[in-house]
């Protein structure tokens, strides 16, 4: 089992700042990749940006290009997400997912409580 525990999130003004942080317990040697997925109200919950543990480059929606940064920590099992020139669009609950085995065959099996991330006009 993995339990995965996010901190971050808030509100903040367009343009703004804000980083996510997750951070895995438990089996984590057996996480395979890690993500952040966001969904609002009424909508699927879709992927923000992911990476696999052994190496890769982070994966991003195009939405969020150029914006998001999504790293790995020091600790097995622990990202950051740093969202920059935050937009209004982007207000949703964010969750923390991870895998433990490829996720584009087995998806994500492991799921944070999600956190609010709310940006104003």
């Amino acid at each position: 089992q993995v339990q995965l525990a996010e901190s971050g999130g808030g509100m903040v003004q367009a343009g703004g700042s804000l980083s996510l942080s997750c951070a895995a317990s438990g089996r984590t040697s057996d996480i395979y990749a890690m993500a952040w997925f966001r969904q609002t109200p009424g909508k699927e919950r879709d992927t923000v940006a992911q990476i696999a543990w052994y190496g890769g480059s982070p994966t991003y929606a195009d939405s969020v290009k150029g914006r998001f940064t999504l790293s790995k920590g020091d600790a097995r099992g622990t990202i950051t997400l740093q969202m920059n020139s935050l937009k209004p669009e982007d207000t949703a609950v964010y969750y923390c997912a991870a895998a433990t085995f490829e996720p584009s065959t087995s998806g994500y099996n492991y799921w944070g409580q999600g956190t609010q991330v709310t940006v104003s006009s």
